[in-house]
């Protein structure tokens, strides 16, 4: 795909401007907290990390995708949580400390695991011949998108925390217009073909979101751990930076048929979560305190 003004400015600005929400939410603490709470940390880490990817390989050869959607898919199961998810988690009544200590750690921890996930999905389903290892410049500037905004918004947190708490809230509905702006830029760049991408991978997306939310409200539950940590959990995976992404598939891999999966599923996961935050919380389910 030809450089553009979407992927040489529009998009790192929409994603540095997500990064920097999520810094303005964060403090030193928020990453000693693993120390303090291991169990829920580690659980949701490992489902995010290790699960995800292998539910979102079955899927991908379950139902036979093209090798660029589902490269796309596996590229979304590997992106970490999205900072809405606190959102919905404080929605539903879930613990929100541990959904900013995942989204975190999460969002450091990606820079090593999200291109182990992608390069291996990469020379399984477009093949050798095919597999072009994204640039190394690409990359940095990747890690540098992601951790410069964090570490400002961080910054600006300590320095000035009442400007921070203030600012906080317009950032985050600033960063679901900038999400939605560059789902329509994604959308109308393949506006032709997109129909026949949404009809093949639109119910994997649906059921990848499903089985995520499933997966991370029961397995903690199954382990005995407390309700609102498992909605937690349920939220920070179900819910993901739907804009690094379509960043990394627009900007690194300059394939717009990748950053598909990663679009619909941005369209798909704020209704499921908002029906999932609505059944834990329907009439006689047990107290999330």
């Amino acid at each position: 795909m030809e450089a553009s003004l979407l992927t040489n400015l529009l998009l790192p600005l929409a994603l540095g401007i997500v990064m920097l929400g999520l810094g303005l939410g964060l403090t030193a603490d928020d990453f000693r907290r693993i120390a303090t709470m291991p169990r829920p940390v580690f659980l949701g880490l490992g489902v995010q990390v290790i699960l995800l990817p292998g539910v979102a390989f079955v899927l991908a050869k379950l139902f036979d995708l093209p090798p660029e959607l589902a490269v796309g898919l596996m590229l979304l199961a590997a992106s970490p949580g999205g900072a809405t998810a606190n959102i919905y988690s404080h929605l539903a009544k879930g613990d929100v400390a541990l959904n900013i200590t995942l989204t975190a750690t999460n969002s450091i921890l990606c820079l090593v695991t999200l291109p182990i996930v992608l390069n291996l999905s990469l020379l399984h389903f477009m093949g050798a011949g095919n597999y072009v290892p994204p640039p190394f410049v690409k990359v940095i500037e990747v890690a540098v998108i992601i951790l410069v905004p964090v570490l400002i918004g961080m910054t600006v947190r300590r320095k000035a925390p009442g400007f921070a708490a203030r600012m906080d809230r317009p950032v985050r509905a600033f960063s679901v217009l900038v999400l939605a702006g560059v789902i329509a830029a994604a959308v109308v760049q393949e506006w032709e073909r997109l129909p026949g991408y949404f009809a093949t991978v639109g119910l994997v997306c649906l059921l990848f979101n499903v089985l995520s939310l499933a997966a991370g409200y029961l397995l903690p539950r199954a382990m005995a751990l407390p309700r609102r940590q498992a909605i937690a959990i349920a939220m920070e995976i179900g819910i993901h930076n739907g804009t690094l992404a379509i960043f990394i598939a627009l900007n690194v891999l300059g394939s717009a048929v990748i950053s598909i999966p990663a679009v619909a599923y941005s369209l798909i996961m704020f209704f499921t979560a908002a029906a999932f935050a609505a059944w834990v919380k329907r009439p006689g389910v047990e107290p999330a305190a």
